[in-house]
Parts: structure tokens; sequence; C-alpha cells
């Protein structure tokens, strides 16, 4: 089909002036044709319907059969408007329905549509002009087909004027949501937050079996280790006292938590040995205890200069208040042992260094 209009369309190009000389006037010079009258014409809206309406576009054209490829067809120039209150785009609308091949010569025959496009503006009656179309051999031969003419009938839409009530044009229309339509995307939260849990999990899994297991540092030990950072005269200094005392406490009171279940942290000094009277602690380390930690509140809230005679029973007193209690915690869990008729190897207490050790030298 593009072949064919292609090599009609260069054909017409190189044609066009006696072609169009031609169909202006074909009985002032004789081309050997004919007319032709045929009653093939029609007129299609383009959008069907069982009407025509103002301003529909219809198609207003003609089918030619058996036509063969070699002929060339000139169609007349299309004038705009069309004729009164009908417009037409000026270009015609050439398609090839059909291509039926011979054989026995090598031709083809084609079946041709070709059509106009026009549009009526106002409702009545319209006769519409017959359609043209000239048929140009290769010997040179020009035939003249004449297409029947149509008529169409217009209509506007009918609007009651007795009962008709002008209203504003409608907003768009909502409609509710439905469960149906939620549905999918709930599951595919859902399958996407699984698959997110499951993927953490694991990861967190490959992880802690990478690490092994986890081991908890004895409370004592934390405490020691942590009281040894303090070890010397450099935290005495009036500006580093504050320092000193807030870190001393603060370990001593992570090992209350640890080993008495005493909540020291959130506690005042008060609260804390309130807690801790009743407990496995010597009457003399729980009276030095009470002191050092009273003369920390003193230093840290007061702004109380200590002694060095002071400062330096602060870190073996300290020292001294881990390793007793926790030497009396194993103590308890042998004699536990002995009553349950177990036998468990006692637990040995780490080498701590003697509390003249944390004295200044």
């Amino acid at each position: 089909m593009k072949g064919y209009c292609l090599i009609a369309a260069l054909f017409l190009t190189a044609a066009s002036a006696s072609a169009q000389e031609a169909w202006r006037d074909t009985t002032a010079k004789d081309t050997g044709g004919r007319v032709i009258l045929k009653e093939t014409s029609f007129i299609q809206p383009v959008t069907p319907r069982d009407s025509i309406l103002v301003a529909d576009r219809l198609l207003y054209g003609f089918e030619l059969d058996n036509v063969p490829d070699s002929t060339v067809l000139a169609y007349p120039q299309v004038a705009n408007p069309y004729m009164q209150d009908v417009l037409a785009l000026p270009m015609w609308q050439v398609d090839t329905v059909k291509v039926q091949k011979i054989k026995a010569n090598n031709t083809r025959l084609l079946n041709i549509r070709a059509s106009i496009a026009i549009q009526p503006f106002e409702e009545g009656t319209y006769e519409l002009p017959p359609l043209f179309v000239q048929r140009i051999h290769t010997d040179g031969t020009v035939d003249t087909i004449q297409f029947n003419r149509q008529t169409i009938e217009v209509f506007t839409m009918p609007v009651d004027t007795a009962t008709y009530v002008p209203h504003d044009l409608r907003g768009q229309i909502k409609y509710p949501l439905t469960f149906a339509e939620v549905m999918p995307w709930l599951m595919g939260f859902w399958a996407l937050a699984l698959l997110v849990i499951g993927l953490v999990a694991w990861l967190t899994s490959r992880r802690r079996d990478a690490d092994g297991p986890a081991f908890k540092e004895p409370a004592h030990i934390t405490a020691l280790r942590k009281l040894d950072k303090y070890r010397g005269d450099k935290f005495w200094a009036p500006d580093k006292q504050k320092q000193f005392y807030s870190g001393v406490t603060d370990a001593l009171r992570e090992y209350i938590v640890s080993r008495y279940g005493v909540g020291a942290m959130e506690m005042t000094t008060a609260e804390i040995f309130d807690g801790l009277r009743g407990t496995d602690i010597p009457v003399d380390l729980y009276e030095e205890m009470k002191n050092l930690f009273e003369r920390a509140d003193f230093v840290k809230f007061a702004k109380y200069i200590a002694t060095p005679e002071d400062n330096a029973t602060v870190l073996p007193q300290a020292v001294r208040f881990v390793t007793s209690t926790y030497q009396t915690e194993v103590e308890e869990e042998s004699e536990m042992a002995d009553q349950s008729g177990q036998e468990e190897e006692p637990k040995q207490a780490p080498h701590v260094e003697k509390d003249e050790d944390y004295m200044p030298k």
C-alpha cells in the first residue's frame, strides 16, 4: 500500500501541471479518453453514530477496484470551504485496500480507497457535489471518472427550553477505595517487612556465630580495672579533684549494682548506704566507704578541696572494698556448693595488687 502511494505521488509530482490542465478542461483537448459514471461514492462519519451532528467529521470518497499498478490517478484540488457552511481538509487520503497479483503478465491489480474530510457547521440538508478523478493510462489516455453525489442531513442536539435548567460543570467523579484495591499493597508491604526482618535476623545470627559466645567480665575485675586508671597523685590537684572523686565513686557504684543489686547509679549517698544495710559488708568497711562517698559529694557539689592525706586514702579504700566483698561472695558460693553436694572447684580470686601499691610514692 505504501509503495503504491509513493509511486502515485511521484507520478503526480512529475505530471501535475498537465493533469490539472486536463482536469480543468477535458473537452477542450482530445485526450482519447472518456467520461465514466460510477455509483460507488460513500459518506462515512469518522466517529460512528446513528445520526450526523453539527461539527462531526465525515469522510466523503470513493473506491476503485482492479486498478493496474501502472495507472496514475490525478485527484482534483479540494477548495476550503468545500461548500457553504461545510469546511474541508484540502488533502486526499488514499489507501490501497487490496493487492492482487497476476502471474501471467506479472502485473498487480489494486483496490484503491480515496476520501476527503469534511465538517458541517450548520444544521440542515446538504447535497454534496459529485467527486471526480482522472485516470491516466500508460499510453497517455486520460479517463475522467465521475462518482455519484451524496446527500447528508445534519442535526443539532435538541434543547427543551420549557424545562431546561442550566447547571455548572460537574467535578471529577471520585470512586470509593475498595478493599480489593488495597489488598495487594498490604500483602506486598507485609511480605517486604517479613523479608527485611528475616534478613536482619540472619545477619545477626551470622555475626553472633562469627564473634563467638559473648564473654561478660566479672564485676570486680571491671571495677579494679577502672580504679587502676586513677593510680598516682596526678589527679590530686584542686582543679582535678572533682574528676578524681567522680571516677572512683562511679566505678564503685557500678560494682555495688552488680554485686548487691542496689540501684546505686540513680541514688544519693544516703540512699545507697541505706540499701547496703544488713549486707555482708563489715561494719568498719561500711563506715569507711560511707565517709568516702560523703567526702566525694563535698568535692563534687560543695567545691571542697580535699587534703593530700585524704586523697591518698581514697584509692586503697576503694580497692579494699572491692576485694573484700568479692572474697565474701566466693566463700558464699563455695558453702552453697558444699551444701548441695556438688563437687565444684572453688573460684580463684584474681591477682590484686596490695593496697600499698595504690599509695603515692
